[in-house]
């Protein structure tokens, strides 16, 4: 592909990383972890969604979203939880938080970042415990803000439960550097950890997916399959390098090297969405950004989007976000939109 679409994405939901802590486990134990709209006002305040993920630095544990099966984990491993479910992370599967306080619920955001939690007997505390007791588990935990609307492909295609096997990353890893920095900075508070922290977090979001990737089969479909296909890839490509250009279905499908029919067909197959969609659908990824983080006029946005008019682009806006231009940007405004953009 001649661009990188999976990073145009991110950078187009924000993909941000944010708090960490770490749990010290001590059998039994287990932490209740609520769906992610419930934190997310203290956690990520104005985020629209959360992804929380657990990497496990030391000993043994068990993952599971609420009701289905639990995964085991060793040492190395991380689970994400893309679509910010409920779910339980403890020392043997089935081991549930009684109703003595493990549920983890955060009423505020703690004054420095990351910091420690120990489990011992489902009595959750802020004491530090014997690190050497034995069957201790050391879990590394962390959370990472993305946009959900107007549209975010990536979020959808993934799984609710992704995994990444510490075994095929190996001990001296990067990752397992993030998971061991996470407990030395929650030790040593240094300034700056958190900022540095978060940016591993991130790329560790990316690690997954690629590895993600990489284990889809390949008769899989869904915008991950249609990522990597010479052709559907060459047209998403083609689509988020320039989403203003008058694209039409016949100039994708040659550019994708396919006929008009088997294009179409493919690309839907594999992404859900026909091409024409998929465009209108990112296009308006991008003005949402754009009338965030700017003071461009509306036609303006319209403009860098590939619409002649504010009147086409306030029905298309409308119709893939359920608001119109103007209060989807009124509700959220930030200080950046301060600055006019090109000034």
């Amino acid at each position: 592909m001649s661009r990188d679409t999976l990073s145009d994405v991110l950078r187009a939901v924000r993909l941000n990383g944010a708090v960490f802590y770490y749990v010290k486990g001590y059998p039994p134990w287990a932490v209740e972890n609520p769906h992610v709209r419930e934190i997310i006002p203290v956690i990520m305040p104005g985020a629209q969604h959360m992804i929380e993920f657990h990497g496990l630095v030391s000993g043994s544990c068990w993952a599971a979203i609420a009701g289905e099966s639990p995964i085991e984990m060793e040492a190395g491993d991380v689970v994400l939880f893309p679509h910010g479910d409920a779910h339980v992370m403890s020392s043997g599967p089935g081991v549930r938080a009684s109703a003595t306080g493990t549920s983890l619920f955060f009423s505020q955001r703690p004054p420095q970042l990351p910091y420690a939690l120990s489990v011992k007997e489902e009595a959750l505390t802020m004491t530090h415990l014997d690190d050497d007791a034995r069957d201790c588990a050391t879990v590394v935990c962390g959370f990472l803000g993305l946009d959900a609307r107007p549209f975010n492909p990536l979020l959808t295609a993934l799984p609710r439960v992704l995994m990444i096997s510490g075994r095929m990353l190996g001990p001296d890893s990067w990752v397992m550097t993030l998971m061991r920095a996470v407990v030395t900075e929650s030790g040593s508070k240094r300034p700056g950890g958190e900022a540095v922290l978060s940016r591993m977090s991130e790329m560790l979001f990316v690690e997954a997916v690629r590895r993600h990737i990489d284990s889809l089969p390949a008769e899989d479909t869904g915008w991950l399959a249609g990522m990597r296909d010479r052709a559907v890839g060459r047209a998403l490509s083609l689509i988020h390098e320039n989403p203003a250009e008058g694209w039409t279905l016949e100039r994708l499908s040659e550019e994708a090297g396919l006929s008009r029919s088997t294009f179409h067909e493919r690309f839907a197959l594999l992404v859900g969405q026909s091409p024409m969609q998929y465009l209108m659908h990112w296009r308006m990824q991008v003005a949402s950004g754009l009338m965030r983080d700017t003071t461009a006029k509306l036609i303006e946005v319209a403009t860098r989007v590939g619409y002649d008019s504010e009147a086409a682009f306030s029905r298309a806006f409308k119709r893939v976000a359920g608001v119109s231009p103007g209060a989807w940007r009124k509700e959220r405004a930030t200080p950046l939109a301060g600055v006019r953009d090109g000034a």
